[in-house]
């Protein structure tokens, strides 16, 4: 079933998971880059530093990949039709889910930026783990579509 998007369907497909590979590349490194940042002095040469790529990641990678991601998303969810596709409405609230971790992320940037340390370097490792497990889920409804 390709739906609205004709012929295209296969090419918005490719698209969307390039877009998606480009986004989850962002999120795995964020919180390394935030575990690596967070063991810097606030507002030290090298802490500035951190801040320049965690910024340079967000702008080049994060949210580019988010959005296009998104936008190819719901194309290719409108075209292949909502109705009875019961996996594809739980892959859509895991993505929900994982763009939150991705604002997480964004607003921890932030808070460390100014110089707070909201989070010890081990629990930023251990949260680098998060987008490991909507992977697998989205990958299994993708896959799988049990149900």
């Amino acid at each position: 079933m390709t739906g609205w998007l004709g012929g295209a369907y296969p090419w918005v497909k490719a698209a969307h998971v390039i877009f998606v590979i480009f986004w989850m590349a962002g999120l795995f490194m964020l919180p390394r880059y935030l575990a690596y940042q967070s063991a810097t002095a606030p507002g030290s040469a090298e802490d500035r530093l951190w801040v320049e790529r965690v910024g340079r990641l967000k702008r080049i990678i994060l949210t580019p990949g988010l959005i296009v991601t998104w936008v190819l998303g719901l194309m290719l969810a409108t075209s292949y039709g909502l109705t009875h596709a019961y996996w594809l409405h739980a892959k859509i609230l895991m993505v929900l889910l994982l763009s939150g971790y991705h604002g997480w992320g964004a607003a921890t940037a932030r808070k460390m930026a100014a110089g707070a340390r909201p989070y010890s370097e081990k629990t930023l490792r251990l949260l680098n783990e998060v987008p490991s497990v909507f992977v697998i889920v989205i990958v299994i409804l993708v896959v799988v579509k049990p149900f």
